[in-house]
């Protein structure tokens, strides 16, 4: 019992890897239906799986929405502060052990931000079937990571599965280009009277003061992009804080269609009641329903694709794809972050990534062995006996 208790927290966690499976979710989700997309599928890289433990942690710490996010940041800095805190030592030991404790969800939120690492891809055998972003960015907007540049954003969508995707930076019309891996297409995001508009296609500049001032100023900058041959579509969360019951009122000017899920960590407290309602709108007026990674470099995954279908029209010219970790986050309440997010996780993996999970307890729990560090072999039969043996006497030691 002594030895089962040395490895309690690998026996523990090890249960949960395996008990989320009775319970799992798919990798991605049709988010009309939310069943698993038909052919499409999502491709972990070997590395990816070879490093599930790091590559969940962080793709869940991605696909949190921001109050969530703070809500689990301070969670785990208070427990791992109080768990370096309560350890044996000198008062100053103690301290310092319990800042540098406190400081690790710090670096983990650094590295699902930065830390450049292998990541999955969507591939669909669908014919007539594109897979696009409908939204991103480089440097050229004002909160563009630096050095995003448009050979990096092809490259960073391409990895993903993406076979092209709109560039729209704030306020700024890009060109588009075929230089690079991928096709990168013409696009801008107005920012107008307390909204934000996506302008798919080519756009000229835009004298924005007279969409503005108001909502009904602002609802006049469909017809302007319709006069230059884009399309407008609202982006989330604007259009839903903030003109939610304009809705209509977008419908009637000419919107074009509008997001349904967007990966900014503002964004994603959009709740499925939410968008199921938008969804219905767009479904009556035949509008076209978007998904939008919203990348500005500051992430290295996204929790959505578009299966743009060729030919097609309206609202059924898109299929929007996504992780069901990210679509979750504006249905939990935000104080238990710090255990949902990665009970979610541990729901979407796949079977491979659970093997890898319990690989590396298990090789850890040999490493952290005791009697390895007093000159046993390591391996497997240690860990077996040191989980069946009993403790010995004292005496016997």
């Amino acid at each position: 019992m002594t030895h089962l208790r040395r490895h309690l927290l690998a026996v523990a966690l090890g249960l949960v890897v395996l008990g989320a499976a009775f319970v799992s979710l798919p990798g991605v989700v049709d988010v009309l239906t939310g069943a698993p997309p038909g052919d499409a599928e999502l491709v972990r890289p070997a590395t990816y799986v070879l490093l599930a433990p790091l590559s969940n942690t962080l793709d869940a710490l991605t696909f949190l929405s921001l109050d969530r996010a703070k809500a689990l940041l301070l969670t785990w800095m208070v427990l791992l502060f109080g768990w370096g805190a309560l350890r044996r030592g000198s008062g100053r030991r103690r301290l310092v052990r319990a800042i540098v404790w406190a400081l690790v969800p710090v670096g983990f939120a650094v590295a699902a931000v930065l830390l450049p690492r292998p990541v999955p891809r969507l591939v669909t055998p669908e014919p007539g079937a594109s897979v696009l972003d409908f939204h991103s960015h480089t440097e050229a907007s004002h909160d563009g990571r630096p050095g995003w540049t448009l050979d990096r954003v092809a490259a960073w969508h391409a990895a993903q599965g993406f076979q092209a995707a709109y560039i729209t930076d704030h306020n700024k019309p890009s060109p588009g280009s075929t230089d690079f891996v991928i096709p990168l297409l013409p696009g801008v995001e107005w920012s107008v009277y307390r909204q934000h508009i996506v302008a798919l296609g080519s756009a000229a500049p835009l004298d924005l003061a007279p969409y503005s001032r108001d909502t009904p100023g602002m609802l006049g900058l469909f017809a302007a992009l319709h006069s230059q041959g884009a399309l407008a579509i609202g982006s989330i969360p604007e259009y839903w804080l903030n003109h939610r019951e304009d809705l209509e009122l977008f419908v009637a000017a000419g919107v074009d269609g509008f997001e349904i899920v967007n990966c900014a960590p503002k964004a994603l407290a959009f709740s499925t009641s939410a968008r199921g309602d938008v969804i219905d709108l767009a479904r009556r007026h035949n509008l076209l329903v978007t998904g939008a990674s919203d990348n500005h470099g500051w992430g290295r995954v996204t929790c959505v694709w578009n299966l743009s279908i060729a030919g097609a029209h309206g609202f059924a010219s898109n299929h929007v794809v996504a992780r069901p970790l990210a679509l979750q986050q504006g249905d939990l309440p935000a104080l238990e972050a710090g255990w949902s997010q990665f009970w979610l996780m541990f729901r979407t993996i796949s079977w491979p990534e659970r093997i890898s999970w319990l690989t590396w307890i298990a090789l850890i729990a040999i490493w952290r062995d005791p009697r390895r560090r007093k000159g046993q072999r390591a391996g497997l039969g240690m860990l077996a006996r040191s989980l069946g043996r009993r403790a010995e006497p004292e005496s016997e030691r």
